[in-house]
């Protein structure tokens, strides 16, 4: 024993380059978290008061290193660890997606909380530590990193779903978010486990280099690609690993169900673009009908569902369901040759849109619900009568989210549809008419609550003005502007996801 504590003494430390420029945002993101957290435990209720504003000063901040690092865009890409933690414009627009989308939670939530007796500034707190990890996610090119960026987004949000602890009804979300949590983050991990045991590595690169992928299909490496994509199939509500969305989304607090219907959606997405885009083009044979059967299943059974629902909550769950089986549709196709818009462009194109819209959507609900007290899509009857400014950006968002133009809506699903028709084929072709009919479905439902706003008459002829705080005005303002811009000027999101360093081929 002791001769081994010898060896190991003299085996020279070597620690690792790391490039702190690159890692300021998260640093920044962590220490103020940290901060926020001291504070509230040196204070107390004498700071409550102020959390919302310095949580959202900790999503602001690690903007400035994100953007000085865009305009530095020639020192880009930077890797560390051995290529197990890349920052370039994908990771850096991703950071910009998620810290914004925790900044809109903020001021969706700020009067919520305040207002209900489960008020509690641990919420903020557990937010920061769930975009954390979606920070982390976004430059994270192994797979342990990968897992502990997941479960770091994750817990915060196994907590928040129950937040509110009198309510059965947020008990059974959080119960049932948790439950299924777990099991599918084992049978992830269970997946990745194989992927490292025939690779030899946990590096995504090297895994795609290794000779067992690239000899073509063997039974244990599909056993570990199918896996590994169940567990991702949770993380993004894909059919038939839903189940636990509509109750979830129902039970936990709204601005939470904001939260999860985009921003942990969209940390699901991105772990999966990595590990399928980077890990495994050898095993496209593999992963292309895997994802056809999932985007196809996902968006059909999502929009069917969501036709029935009578709750807008729910219906907007299920909603989700289908707008991440479009989502998935870009990775059917991704082993072909792209010589304009790829599958990274189009599914990141898709998250910036989506997350605009649905916030915004998000936004109106909790709105209209302050002085209707209902969830119920008839709750929306004669909104344009009273509250003419909110009627209409609903309807822009559900424009948007039916896919109409001028709409940002229009412009995601059209990169979609470019993926798929680019290069001919069964897969591609077939899920674009999919797609298209499932689109008119969507309209249907998107549709029917604008007609509620625009035509039905006002429940209990109640012609009481609706409030609005300046923090939830504040978020239906970015969103909507940024639903307009993005289907008016589509070359921004163009721009921001030209990525060649992830999936330029």
């Amino acid at each position: 024993m002791l001769s081994l504590l010898a060896q190991i003494d003299q085996v020279p430390f070597i620690r690792p380059e790391i490039d702190w420029h690159a890692v300021a945002p998260e640093l920044i993101l962590l220490g103020l978290g940290a901060l926020v957290t001291t504070l509230d435990l040196i204070f107390l209720e004498r700071i409550r008061r102020f959390m919302p504003t310095l949580t959202g000063l900790t999503f602001l901040v690690p903007l400035i290193p994100i953007l000085t690092l865009w305009n530095d865009s020639e020192s880009l890409p930077r890797s560390m660890f051995d290529g197990a933690y890349v920052v370039d414009r994908y990771s850096l627009a991703l950071k910009i997606l998620f810290l914004l989308s925790g900044y809109l939670v903020v001021l969706l939530a700020t009067d919520y909380m305040a207002e209900g007796d489960y008020y509690d500034s641990e919420f903020y707190q557990l937010i920061s530590a769930s975009i954390l990890g979606m920070v982390v996610m976004s430059s994270a090119r192994d797979l342990i990193s990968i897992f502990v960026a997941l479960e770091l987004i994750s817990i915060p949000a196994y907590l928040m779903a129950a937040w509110r602890k009198r309510d059965l009804k947020s008990n059974e979300a959080g119960l049932k978010y948790m439950l299924m949590g777990v099991f599918a983050s084992a049978i992830m991990l269970y997946g990745m486990s194989i992927l490292y045991g025939v690779s030899g590595s946990t590096n995504l690169a090297v895994i795609a280099q290794s000779d067992i992928l690239r000899s073509g299909t063997r039974s244990i490496v599909t056993l570990a690609v199918v896996f590994t994509i169940i567990g991702f199939g949770f993380k993004v509500s894909a059919v038939p690993f839903h189940t636990w969305a509509p109750d979830t989304y129902e039970g936990a607090p709204t601005p939470l169900t904001a939260f999860l219907a985009v921003a942990s959606k969209a940390a699901g997405f991105v772990a999966l673009m990595n590990v399928v885009l980077v890990a495994l083009p050898p095993q496209a044979t593999v992963v292309e009908p895997l994802m056809w059967v999932l985007s196809a299943v996902t968006m059909t059974v999502g929009n069917l569902i969501a036709i029935r629902q009578t709750n807008i909550v729910r219906m907007l769950a299920y909603s989700g369901v289908a707008q991440a089986g479009y989502m998935l549709a870009p990775l059917a196709v991704y082993g072909q040759t792209f010589n304009e818009t790829n599958p990274a462009n189009a599914i990141v194109n898709y998250l910036l849109v989506y997350a605009a819209m649905n916030f915004g959507a998000f936004a109106v609900v909790l709105l209209v619900a302050r002085k209707t007290r209902s969830g119920e899509i008839s709750s929306f009857g004669g909104l344009m009568n009273y509250a003419p400014g909110l009627g209409a950006a609903m309807t822009l968002f559900l424009f948007s989210l039916a896919g109409i133009p001028p709409v940002g809506g229009w412009w995601a699903k059209f990169q979609i549809f470019n993926v798929l028709t680019q290069n001919p084929s069964f897969f591609g072709i077939s899920l674009a008419v999919i797609a298209a009919i499932n689109s008119v479905f969507a309209a249907y439902y998107y549709l029917n609550i604008a007609k509620q706003m625009w035509f039905m008459p006002e429940p209990n002829e109640d012609h009481t003005p609706i409030g609005f705080p300046a923090p939830l005005a504040t978020a239906l303002a970015i969103t909507v502007v940024a639903t307009i811009v993005f289907g008016i000027l589509p070359g921004i999101t163009g721009d921001l996801s030209d990525f060649t360093t992830l999936a330029g081929r």
